[in-house]
């Protein structure tokens, strides 16, 4: 894996949280204006496919869905699964060469 596409990844992850940002900051705007919502079911899928680092910071930094249960509980869990696996991945050298093999 060249640096290059080192640098293409982490764009990827940047936008996929920053549009996973801009999606709970569309809905705590929609919540405000008594306006269509989106559902939980979507929020947390968005966090599971990759963008849960960009949904937590907007739960907290927008004050949103704090205080909801289970919903809480799942997008952290959904966040420490994601640390889990990004850890395995950058420490265990058999997922790395994997990895490298499979690009």
């Amino acid at each position: 894996m060249t640096m290059a596409d080192i640098i293409k990844m982490a764009a990827l992850f940047l936008a996929l949280n920053l549009l996973v940002f801009w999606v709970y900051f569309l809905d705590k705007q929609a919540a405000r204006d008594g306006r269509w919502r989106i559902s939980e079911r979507t929020l947390l899928l968005l966090a599971l496919v990759g963008g849960s680092l960009g949904a937590v910071a907007a739960q907290q930094l927008l004050r949103h869905k704090t205080r909801k249960e289970p919903f809480r509980s799942v997008l952290t869990a959904i966040l420490v699964m994601h640390g889990a696996l990004a850890a395995v991945l950058i420490l265990s050298p058999q997922w790395r060469l994997y990895l490298l093999q499979s690009f």
